[in-house]
């Protein structure tokens, strides 16, 4: 009965290959040489702090779970105003910053459309791409994962539809410069440049939306705001493009619990900021730390996490040495990112005691 409906999957889908991501702690007990609830988790970039306070008691106060969310985001959309400074009109919010991402590749992208993409980078941007039937067109960033104008430029064509930029880029941590950024929104196709870490970095395109009629800018509350189990992400759009991604998004795609988060950690940004300002000032001493560990090459970051070469050894098998000890990061070994991890930035501690490992080996 199974082989029997294969035959209906639709054909571009059928070597498909899913997005991957990190792993979680429960699923390590037993393979793992300390409790689960020891285990360091590094590898998916989340805050180690959690969120605002407020959030949980708000939740432990609601009484309208048992409520539809308002599909039309008014409420949430006048926060995200406030926050961002940017008018109402020009906002759309989702089920996380790849909901918003996926959204828009279905409303630019069908079968034989292409996609510029700017490689090594996040891969959502191939994951939704693919979905669609849309063709991905990689431009190699160069050994210090800049993106390469001149490739970008001299790939668009009459079957360019979007041009995606992280900045900063994941999993690299670096950010792309503004006049590059404004080369590209030059070329007049809508442009998607991706902050989900601008907290982080504190650069930002997201004034000139108002500005540039083909600009698209994404952010989250994942990562600053610790919410990332929550799912909240949402973007800035030209005026005429939101009742298109209103239209098309999965109706109630953001849910009472997140609406409620994103309300309470806009009412606590003194607290929210003063955990951002911690994680950058960890990023900086765990960089310094694995500058000293000579077959380590970390590369400086603007986000909240650090990208490194292995310099001396698999990449792999120290992934699995440092799960086995508690510690889960991301291992990469890709043409594009050979022999490589990336370390979230955690708590003071949880750089002491990760550091204290790497020395060993």
């Amino acid at each position: 009965m199974a082989e029997g409906i294969k035959k209906y999957i639709q054909p571009h889908l059928a070597g498909f290959s899913g997005y991957s991501a990190s792993t979680s702690p429960d699923v390590l007990k037993g393979k793992v040489e300390v409790s689960i609830t020891d285990i360091i988790k590094m590898n998916a970039n989340e805050n180690p702090y959690g969120c605002s306070p407020r959030v949980q008691k708000a939740f432990a106060e609601c009484d309208h779970f048992n409520i539809y969310p308002d599909d039309g985001q008014l409420v949430l959309r006048r926060l995200l105003s406030g926050y961002t400074k940017m008018p109402v009109e020009r906002i759309v919010a989702g089920h996380g910053s790849n909901t918003i991402i996926d959204t828009i590749v279905r409303l630019f992208v069908g079968p034989g459309d292409e996609v510029i993409n700017n490689v090594p980078t996040f891969d959502i941007y191939r994951f939704s791409t693919q979905i669609c039937g849309g063709t991905l067109i990689n431009i190699n960033r160069d050994e210090d994962f800049a993106i390469d104008l001149a490739k970008i430029k001299k790939a668009i064509n009459s079957k360019t539809r979007l041009i995606f930029l992280a900045s900063p880029n994941n999993p690299t941590g670096n950010v792309t410069p503004q006049e590059d950024i404004l080369e590209l929104v030059k070329t007049g196709l809508p442009v998607v440049v991706d902050e989900a870490y601008y907290e982080f970095s504190g650069e930002t395109v997201m004034p000139w939306a108002e500005k540039y009629v083909n600009l698209i800018v994404l952010r989250s509350f994942s990562k600053w705001a610790g919410l990332a189990g929550l799912r909240v992400g949402y973007g800035v759009f030209p005026a005429d493009i939101v009742p298109y991604m209103m239209a098309i998004k999965i109706p109630h795609n953001v849910s009472v619990a997140a609406e409620i988060a994103v309300r309470e950690s806009l009412a606590d940004i003194k607290y929210l900021e003063g955990r951002v300002e911690a994680i950058v000032k960890e990023r900086s001493r765990l960089y310094d730390a694995l500058q000293q560990i000579s077959w380590i090459k970390p590369y400086p970051s603007k986000a909240n996490f650090i990208y490194c070469a292995v310099l001396k050894g698999s990449a792999s098998e120290l992934h699995q040495m440092l799960q086995k000890k508690g510690f889960l990061v991301r291992y990469f070994d890709n043409p594009l990112l050979k022999n490589s991890i990336r370390i979230s930035v955690g708590k003071p501690e949880h750089t002491d005691a990760l550091i204290q490992v790497l020395q060993q080996i």
